[in-house]
């Protein structure tokens, strides 16, 4: 049969899992938290997981590779240099390992990472394929400021160096599978997405083999990093931990009466629904994140790390589906759900509503006061003239910058204006939602960029 490669996409973050298998054994290479997906492919294919490979200690999820050994029973490949708390097969560049009819060969490839491995899979009969990680990813290569900031240039270059030997040691026809790279903010420059690719492809397109000039490369990818989630933080530490397969069950049920308390009582409580139905009518005190391929990263953006959860969905769905989101960024448990339309869960004077517009309505209004919430790299390249401009991912620290009287909240297409305005009105501002894409705002003249 040779090697297959089968694809787990996780979208919510921008980031892929692979099965590897020749027909009877199976590589797992970077399986997220909720392995009970791994687990439905290796069953739909009939093939039994032998090994279970990680290309780096993750920062942006955390990994379910240590559960899914230790149900399986697979050896469980992880950097010797990378200090963790758990027993796993230790490896290092050069280090390989057979499985069924496939060898698996590591190559240490730092730059995203200080110990980051490519592991090459190769089969008789077929293409040898290469699971790069955060290294070399489609068009371009993984952030290299997650491991410390001040070591940023020199992860750089060490990730340049590593780009180009995957693409000097391997065959043009090796495929390529990369898990950063398909909106995940630990990927950077021009990482252009995409089903596959292989090292020919890369070599005519990606940044770090198209610069010959390592000195360009460096300052041009520096120069585009941009901020990325603080839950980063956390997950470093608990994935050297050997984290234990989620429990997904369902999170306890939280009436009207308990809701509210816990409102008061200044925990978050998130309500699921799109940003219109939020802004129609919400619970007063609620922060309105809709469920999304962006919930779990902005939620975990901006949530101080602890805080009690509390989810409003429109269905038990819904609730299971931000659940599973959630998981996978280390909020383990759910302090509990809500299902229902606001009017159930709240008295009418505790319901609350705000207005949306589009840029139009804006520049109909030359006296609105508008605050801009997208990243300053964004706002970098063009913006609405007297604007203010706090970033969203900041925006609960800087509160006492807000702009006195009503604000009209913007960002580039709705969605982090959206959270703003929810998070603004709970703090009591009075805001208008701006639900338009920006390019609208610059298409008539209100804007620059």
């Amino acid at each position: 049969m040779g090697l297959r490669v089968e694809v787990i996409e996780t979208t919510e973050l921008g980031d892929r899992s692979y099965v590897a298998h020749d027909g009877r054994v199976a590589v797992v290479v970077d399986p997220q938290r909720d392995i009970d997906r791994v687990e439905d492919v290796l069953a739909r294919l009939g093939v039994v997981c032998e090994l279970v490979v990680e290309t780096h200690i993750h920062n942006d999820y955390v990994t379910g590779g240590h559960a899914l050994a230790q149900r399986t029973g697979a050896r469980y490949l992880v950097a010797a240099a990378d200090d963790v708390t758990f027993e796993r097969d230790p490896v290092t560049d050069g280090d390989e390992r057979t499985v069924g009819s496939m060898l698996v060969r590591v190559l240490a490839t730092p730059g995203h990472t200080d110990h980051h491995l490519s592991y090459v899979i190769s089969s008789p009969g077929t293409p040898p394929a290469v699971f790069t990680g955060g290294s070399l990813l489609f068009g371009s290569v993984g952030r290299t400021d997650l491991v410390d900031p001040a070591r940023t240039e020199e992860l750089t270059r060490a990730q340049y160096r590593s780009a180009r030997r995957l693409a000097e040691e391997l065959d043009d026809d090796a495929s390529v599978h990369p898990t950063h790279g398909f909106g995940s903010f630990c990927s950077t420059g021009s990482a252009t997405g995409g089903d596959a690719s292989t090292i020919e492809r890369e070599r005519r397109r990606n940044d770090a083999l198209t610069e010959p000039d390592e000195d360009t490369f460096v300052a041009r990818l520096i120069a585009n990093l941009t901020a990325y989630p603080a839950y980063y933080a956390h997950m470093g530490a608990r994935n050297r931990q050997g984290p234990d397969a989620p429990d997904l069950s369902d999170p306890r049920p939280v009436d009207a009466a308990e809701l509210r308390a816990r409102i008061d009582a200044g925990e978050w409580v998130v309500d699921l629904r799109d940003r219109t139905a939020y802004a129609a009518e919400h619970v007063a005190g609620t922060v309105g994140i809709a469920l999304g391929t962006q919930f779990s990263t902005y939620l975990g953006w901006l949530i101080p790390w602890g805080t009690p959860l509390t989810v409003i969905g429109r269905t038990e769905q819904d609730v299971r589906a931000a659940q599973r989101q959630l998981v996978r960024i280390g909020i383990d448990r759910l302090a509990g759900a809500s299902v229902g339309t606001p009017a159930d869960l709240a008295e009418p004077d505790a319901l609350r509503t705000y207005p949306t517009a589009t840029f139009a309505d804006l520049a109909a209004s030359p006296d609105a006061v508008v605050l801009d919430v997208r990243r300053e790299d964004e706002r970098a390249a063009g913006h609405i003239p007297g604007s203010g401009h706090l970033p969203l991912h900041s925006l609960l620290t800087r509160l006492d910058e807000v702009p006195a009287g009503p604000l009209w909240v913007h960002c580039a297409a709705g969605f982090r204006a959206s959270i703003a305005a929810s998070l603004l009105a709970r703090a009591g501002h009075e805001v208008v939602l701006v639900d338009d894409d920006y390019a609208n705002a610059v298409a008539s003249g209100l804007a620059t960029g």
